[in-house]
């Protein structure tokens, strides 16, 4: 049975088709749309009316993509919206833009609903996933962490930490200066104190757009494949010398350099990035398996 979702996040839009067969998913398309609805949430709490008009193009792009390529399809769309909505006073009003604009009637997840989504979608598109994974879920308004294996969800926390929310309130500007970056990794460390590491041994895994677009650069791609991004082990040490690179040029050189896979991201690469060094060091984790999945596709697997 073909299923389609959309995830609408702080900082990305992204639409999944997918089969859907005995609890298995198929990834038969993915789209990608960076409309930054989140710009300016966290110090005001209110959704920006040009940000909302981006959101709003995105999704009706979706739906001209469903309507002609996939019909019958968009009828049945689960959308999902977090962070950013989430925090946001005018949220009901957005979500009725929505409605009105699309006709599609939003689900909007809670923290712990957005944890335990991802869980399901990251290991969705991974092999051998029985032994404990600690995965974590670096959003643009929130990050996710969420503990357990193919058998049982154990703890799941969603954090107000985010690459579009710590770029606003630490690093505006780039190149940062260096209390400032200082003041990211502090608050990071701050808030990972709540979290408990996990007694038994595990893996790590990473999701969303920090994650994949500097694996995706590292493997030297020339395009997004999810197929060869899923299952890569992304290291410590590369992640750091991307931060050593990203604190020394401004986020216009980062998307000069990176255009495939960091265009509309260069302002924010930098603090998704120390906020997952500083969660990996937390974890002990010298490394990081990517995976592609996320809320889209764990939306489908609870719900379709």
């Amino acid at each position: 049975m073909m299923r389609s979702s959309i995830d609408i996040g702080t900082n990305s839009v992204l639409l999944l088709v997918a089969e859907l067969t005995n609890g298995r998913l198929r990834v038969v398309d993915e789209r990608q749309r960076i409309p930054r609805l989140g710009r300016g949430v966290d110090k005001d709490r209110t959704l920006q009316e040009e940000s909302r008009k981006r959101v709003l193009e995105a999704l009706s792009d979706y739906r001209s993509i469903l309507d002609s390529e996939y019909p019958g399809l968009s009828g049945d769309t689960i959308v999902t919206a977090t962070s950013a909505v989430r925090d946001a006073a005018n949220r009901d009003q957005f979500l009725k833009e929505i409605k009105e604009s699309t006709g599609w009637e939003v689900k909007l997840l809670s923290g712990e609903e957005e944890a335990q989504t991802t869980f399901r979608g990251a290991l969705s598109v991974l092999s051998q996933t029985e032994s404990s994974s600690l995965i974590i879920d670096i959003g643009g308004g929130s990050t996710e962490f969420v503990n357990g294996d193919r058998a049982e969800l154990k703890t799941a926390r969603s954090l107000d930490m985010g690459s579009v929310r710590f770029s606003e309130r630490f690093i505006p500007n780039q190149p940062p200066e260096t209390g400032s970056v200082e003041a990211l990794r502090s608050e990071v460390n701050r808030m990972l104190r709540d979290l408990i590491i996990p007694a038994e041994p595990f893996r790590m895994i990473g999701v969303a757009g920090t994650v994949t677009s500097i694996a995706a650069i590292e493997m030297g791609l020339k395009e997004y494949r999810a197929s060869e991004i899923n299952g890569y082990h992304l290291s410590l040490r590369t992640i750091q010398e991307k931060i050593t690179e990203f604190l020394m040029i401004t986020s216009e050189e980062i998307e000069e350099r990176y255009p495939i896979f960091l265009k509309g991201r260069g302002d924010v690469i930098l603090a998704g990035l120390l906020i997952l060094e500083e969660s990996m060091k937390w974890a002990g984790a010298e490394e990081i398996v990517v995976s592609t999945g996320g809320i889209r596709h764990g939306i489908l697997l609870v719900e379709g």
